[in-house]
């Protein structure tokens, strides 16, 4: 199959299989007398496992990892769950940044409401964050 076939059974561009070829995620296709790339069967099964490796959250170079361990005839389970665990801990503890500001910004959206805009004189100072201005600053 063609270049532009790969991408439509892929649902990518063929540009990003270009691209794809380049970083060495997909194997080069032999060239027609024409120029044309031509693509096996199992390209298709290929591109599919990086795109959906990428919706999983997994980078193009550990969808690589893992591919290079199967090109080698290796398991890779034990080191796609070590990859999958990294990305659960990193978003455990993105999720515990968010739930941190969310909880700041909670107090701080009910603070401004006991708070009279009528009593913020200061130039200087904002009441709602309790924070100095710096003299001077323009935003």
């Amino acid at each position: 199959m063609k270049i532009g076939e790969l991408a439509a059974a892929g649902g990518v561009t063929a540009k990003t299989v270009r691209y794809y070829e380049s970083l060495g995620l997909i194997a080069a296709p032999r060239r027609l007398s024409n120029g044309y790339r031509e693509y096996g069967p199992d390209a298709v099964d290929r591109l599919r496992f990086i795109r959906d490796s990428q919706a999983a959250g997994l980078s193009l170079a550990e969808a690589g990892s893992i591919l290079a361990l199967k090109d080698e005839g290796q398991r890779s389970c034990h080191h796609t769950r070590d990859l999958l665990a990294r990305h659960l801990e990193e978003i455990d503890k993105q999720i515990d940044s968010l739930l941190a500001a969310r909880t700041e910004l909670t107090a701080l959206a009910r603070r401004a409401d006991t708070l009279d805009p009528d009593d913020c004189t200061d130039p200087n100072r904002c009441q709602v964050l309790g924070l100095d201005i710096p003299v001077g600053s323009k935003v």
